[in-house]
């Protein structure tokens, strides 16, 4: 394979970025709403930003929140048994939602409402008429509202996005996106729709969708043909007895949508499947198409060295984007830092809802173009 030369490559390289300090004059009161597994990166952030104070907690289990806390060694945090009762005794800068998706949106709005900004967990919500709620709130209060999706910050997620706006690839008009897991299903509240609302497609399916819709620009969805299945959440075979006889929502998804602009997406997600995986990421366009491998268990990283197909003088050529290095900053603490800059200098929200809607508009049409059994048009209402 033809390495491209460093000459094409310079393109696509990472400018050197100085980290401003953080001004620790005045520290932002936090509090941190459900303290489930989600709860514990968030907290582990927090702690490590020195502008930060974590002053309060809810959670709806009776001693959740209390020992989760006392496990992270965080002292004098107020307790409370729901998010309201949190919210409306409170003095609070900003929030982090960690609870349920089910729960997302009305935790949301309840702190939008009170004057409080918030970084809510993915997925934004479950339904689009939820996502509208959330934004009209957001709009309302002035306040930043930003979705929890840290793989955005990924260098090498970056860089797919860099080489799209680079032109290299020429206009976009198909892509090939999704991932998942061999065995794979969670437990606890992600597989009741009663709690999760939405499986798979979600839990993970979220951040494969944001991947390509943030690199090409987010194009508002027009039709949708979606699929779902079960079979494996709800088979004594592969999974336990007390998580097989409860699990009621989606463990492998796929659909065929239509986005403005003539651009067709293939998607597919799966938590469990007879496959390592269901295929890489293509982005094809009419001057060249870009392939991202995929990996073991999506986890919203790149698999492995991009390559990026063109013809060069008549000539077909392959040139490898090399993976760029971690730099030694967790992802988590990027999009807890990216969110608490954009509280104190009044900036836009690293990961806005703007977007966000159409990703979550993709998933709910995905969800209603199933259980219909046919193609279904994308409605989204004006906020």
């Amino acid at each position: 394979m033809a390495r491209v030369g460093d000459e094409v490559l310079s393109q696509f390289e990472k400018k050197e970025e100085v980290a401003q300090p953080v001004c620790t004059g005045k520290k932002l009161r936090v509090g941190i709403i459900g303290t489930g597994w989600i709860a514990e990166s968030h907290i582990e952030s927090y702690k490590r930003m020195p502008d930060v104070e974590i002053v309060a907690g809810a959670d709806l289990i009776p001693g959740k929140a209390e020992a989760f806390f006392k496990r992270y060694g965080v002292e004098g945090v107020h307790l409370y048994p729901d998010h309201k009762s949190m919210l409306d005794n409170e003095e609070l800068d900003a929030v982090s939602v960690c609870t349920y998706n089910m729960q997302h949106a009305p935790c949301t709005i309840y702190a939008l409402e009170k004057g409080v900004n918030v970084l809510l967990e993915k997925p934004m919500c479950v339904t689009t008429e939820e996502a509208v709620e959330i934004m009209r709130a957001e709009k309302k209060s002035g306040k930043v509202l930003s979705i929890g999706f840290q793989p955005r910050l990924d260098e090498n997620m970056k860089m797919i996005k860099k080489i799209v706006d680079s032109g290299a690839l020429g206009e976009i008009y198909y892509i090939q996106t999704g991932g998942g897991r061999r065995r794979g299903i969670p437990n606890s509240t992600f597989i009741e729709k009663k709690t999760a609302g939405i499986g798979a497609l979600g839990d993970i399916g979220c951040y494969s969708l944001d991947m390509v819709l943030n690199a090409i620009g987010y194009p508002k969805p027009l039709t949708v043909t979606g699929y779902t299945s079960d079979f494996f959440g709800k088979s004594y075979e592969y999974s336990k007895p007390e998580n097989a006889c409860r699990f009621n929502v989606d463990d492998f998804a796929a659909a065929f949508i239509r986005l403005e602009g003539g651009i067709i997406l293939d998607f597919r997600i799966a938590w469990a499947m007879h496959l390592d995986t269901p295929g890489d990421t293509i982005i094809m366009g009419k001057k060249g198409s870009l392939r991202i491998p995929s990996t073991e268990c999506w986890n919203g990283s790149v698999g492995g060295p991009m390559i990026l197909y063109t013809d060069v003088a008549g000539a077909h050529t392959q040139m490898e984007i090399p993976i760029i290095p971690d730099d030694g900053v967790g992802l988590f603490d990027k999009k807890i830092r990216s969110f608490l800059d954009a509280v104190k200098n009044g900036t836009p929200a690293p990961v806005p809802t703007s977007q966000i809607l159409y990703n979550q508009a993709i998933i709910d049409g995905i969800n209603k173009s199933a259980q219909l059994g046919r193609e279904i048009e994308i409605q989204i209402p004006e906020i």
